[in-house]
């Protein structure tokens, strides 16, 4: 079946020819917006446990993880080669040999295929990029980078640290080098309205990224943001399931066609989140999602074209 815009899993197939799996991995990084460097306290709504599965434990290294990784999803689909994804904190920050021997160290077990390396836009230089350019031609690497939004005024406020003109400068240089590029977005960041949410598809249209992953707001428990809310719940727009579909598919119509989306939403663990608790899978909402934009007769980049 046809779907009504890019799907990033049904591209990553195109490219490789074979299905793939991320096994994520927790290399021991820390982040310049934790260490000082650039700042202390982190993103205001960061809490890593968010998204690190059970393996996925610092105190074993890569090899390990990876291991117990693959034990889990081979279960599900013998045939499939995998992704070695640095996902915890920011996986470009360290000394250049030390950060090759990690990588590399990934890239040796078998069956894995590739990179998929989370950072930040202020923590890449020519250096690392250029080992990512060489790297990339005998294997798939895809850098992927936390901008969260592209309105200064809302980074500032998150405590994020940078500028979206670093993102910019960061995906660029990136993506001229022919590495494969990916942005995270936050869809419901405090102070942000429904124009500013869609305008963020404008700014990243004109982007050369190969993919975006949304997701929507979550407030999570022992969080700067999460006291944030507590004690001044007017500044935050919490979304439903439905009106957050509409959101997504809005962003959706207005973002270019040759962007791939690799997911709508994240689903944190129950124990950890204070708000919006929808009780929805990732592949339901993903189902209702398709479903309404059925009803709307609509696809992505269908107003596009008509913007540019």
């Amino acid at each position: 079946m046809s779907l009504p815009y890019n799907d990033y899993t049904t591209r990553l197939r195109e490219i490789l020819g074979v299905r793939v799996q991320k096994i994520s991995i927790n290399a021991g990084f820390t982040c310049p917006n934790r260490d000082g460097k650039v700042g202390k306290g982190g993103c205001t709504y960061c809490n890593n446990q968010t998204f690190n599965p059970e393996y996925c434990m610092q105190d074993k290294s890569v090899t390990q993880q990876i291991t117990e990784g693959i034990s889990f999803f081979r279960k599900k689909h013998e045939e499939q080669k995998f992704l070695a994804y640095f996902q915890a904190y920011t996986n470009t920050y360290g000394e250049l040999r030390h950060l090759i021997s990690l990588y590399e160290e990934a890239l040796t077990y078998p069956d894995v295929i590739g990179l998929v390396i989370g950072t930040r836009p202020d923590c890449v230089n020519e250096e690392l990029l250029d080992y990512f350019q060489k790297l990339s031609r005998k294997c798939y690497v895809m850098i992927e980078y936390g901008v969260e939004s592209t309105n200064d005024k809302t980074l500032n406020f998150i405590n994020r640290g940078h500028t979206f003109e670093n993102a910019q400068n960061a995906i660029r240089a990136t993506a001229e080098r022919g590495i494969y590029t990916a942005a995270h977005l936050i869809l419901g960041l405090p102070g942000e309205d429904r124009p500013t949410l869609l305008s963020h598809a404008l700014h990243l249209s004109k982007l050369p990224l190969t993919a975006i992953k949304l997701h929507q707001l979550q407030l999570i428990k022992g969080t700067a943001m999460a006291q944030q809310y507590i004690k001044h719940p007017e500044w935050f727009r919490l979304f439903s399931v439905d009106e957050y579909i509409d959101l997504c598919i809005d962003f959706l119509e207005l973002l270019h066609p040759d962007i791939s989306i690799e997911r709508f939403t994240s689903l944190s663990p129950y124990h950890l989140l204070l708000a919006p608790d929808w009780k929805v899978k990732n592949y339901e909402f993903v189902v209702k999602l398709q479903r309404r934009m059925k009803e709307r007769n609509t696809q992505q980049g269908k107003l596009y074209h008509s913007l540019i």
